[in-house]
């Protein structure tokens, strides 16, 4: 097991946080940004990173795709579907079929 080197990094807004990947994402701005309420607060970073990038903001937005779509979106996994499931049948609503 090949055990990478963390590099001591800054990003745009100053906070300084080490990381082994090449990933630009800054910790302390993901954790700053997460929502306290409503259904993308449910997800891991990189699961609301994915449902954002698409454009996916609002259950209703959501329920324009199917379960398989979702999961193709990159950063989405299957630990999320049944997070998503809840919420929309919560509302009264489901994933497309």
């Amino acid at each position: 097991m090949t055990i990478s080197k963390k590099t001591l990094r800054t990003c745009d807004e100053g906070h300084k946080y080490y990381k082994s990947s090449d990933c630009p994402t800054c910790p302390v701005c993901e954790q700053e940004r997460k929502p306290e309420d409503g259904f993308l607060s449910l997800l891991s970073a990189p699961a609301r990173r994915a449902l954002e990038h698409n454009g996916v903001t609002s259950l209703q937005q959501l329920t324009k795709y199917s379960e398989n779509e979702i999961l193709k979106f990159h950063g989405m996994g299957p630990a999320s579907l049944p997070k998503l499931r809840a919420a929309l049948e919560t509302n009264g609503l489901s994933f497309k079929n």
